[in-house]
């Protein structure tokens, strides 16, 4: 059974272009919605302009409430100061349309861990739509008064004992209290009363890469188990460069690998692989009382996979 299971998620995997469809805008009318964007920063190389321009140019017919940025904004030793060029090139120049004139919300990859990182937090204070406040935080947003929805950002960076180790390329790491951190997260989601609650990270808990496995163990251990015990909706997170979506049998959460925006890596299906796609892009999430939608977009502006979730 689970070898059928690996085939058939490889078959999605492999004819993900193929089943990918124009975007019907209608489906976006009358609902919440907002972007997810990681792993941007190449100063516009690779696919980073072209995607952006596309979110601008869906931003006309969806109208995004705000970008949600999980992570490595800045490739790839972070910034130095609030005042580094790299915030234009990166950023600023490249996300340059109106429709993207909207609040950003980030949080640090181990990216902006080798750089500055209280540097990140005090753009805030440069950049009208740059909102971070702290390393990890939670907002909570309206839909025509009758839905409610609870975004909280970590920084996965510190919870993960690899970074911490390194000190010479993530000097900040180890200086973060894990355990106060976590305790946190609890504290809010215990509170979470909101009709879906998300939380976004930069590193993934679940996913297919040949990237070091403690990553995804460390935050097993540690994270996964506040998630599980609160029952929130969706886990979102980048760092890999494609996209994934993955259902554990011991869960109801959606883990979701969103893929980068700017430079693409392949993928293959794992554990829980309910599809997976090596394109470029990023996601629209898309929701009201009942329904929530989170649409993952290839460089084309094709929909190519949608991850649905409802409520009585």
């Amino acid at each position: 059974m689970k070898l059928r299971n690996q085939i058939i998620a490889l078959f999605l995997c492999i004819t993900a272009f193929a089943q990918a469809q124009i975007t019907d805008y209608s489906q976006f009318e009358k609902k919440f919605n907002f972007y997810i964007a990681n792993d941007l920063g190449r100063n516009g190389y690779y696919d980073q302009k072209p995607i952006a321009e596309l979110m601008g140019e869906m931003g006309d017919e969806i109208g995004p409430e705000f970008v949600v940025a999980t992570g490595d904004v800045h490739h790839f030793d972070g910034v130095r100061s609030v005042n580094d060029p790299l915030w234009m090139t990166n950023y600023e120049l490249i996300y340059s349309h109106p429709e993207l004139m909207i609040d950003w919300f980030p949080v640090l990859g181990n990216h902006e861990y080798r750089g500055n990182t209280d540097a990140v937090i005090d753009y805030s204070q440069i950049s009208r739509r740059w909102s971070m406040p702290e390393r990890y935080y939670t907002k909570t947003f309206s839909h025509k008064g009758n839905t409610t929805i609870r975004v909280v950002w970590v920084d996965t960076t510190p919870l993960i004992d690899k970074y911490r180790k390194e000190n010479d390329k993530y000097p900040d790491a180890n200086l973060q209290d894990i355990n106060k951190q976590l305790a946190w997260i609890d504290s809010v989601l215990t509170s979470a009363k909101e009709d879906w609650v998300i939380v976004a990270g930069h590193h993934p808990m679940y996913a297919y890469t040949p990237k070091d496995g403690s990553e995804r163990t460390d935050l097993q251990n540690r994270l996964n188990p506040i998630l599980k015990k609160h029952q929130v909706d969706l886990y979102v997170a980048g760092h890999i460069h494609n996209f994934q979506h993955i259902r554990m049998p011991d869960s109801d959460i959606d883990y979701v690998v969103n893929s980068s925006a700017s430079l693409a890596r392949k993928v293959q299906p794992t554990t829980g692989t309910q599809f997976c796609s090596p394109e470029a892009g990023f996601s629209v999430v898309s929701l009201d009382k009942k329904e929530l939608n989170l649409h993952m977009i290839d460089k084309a502006g094709n929909i190519i996979y949608t991850i649905n979730r409802t409520k009585r």
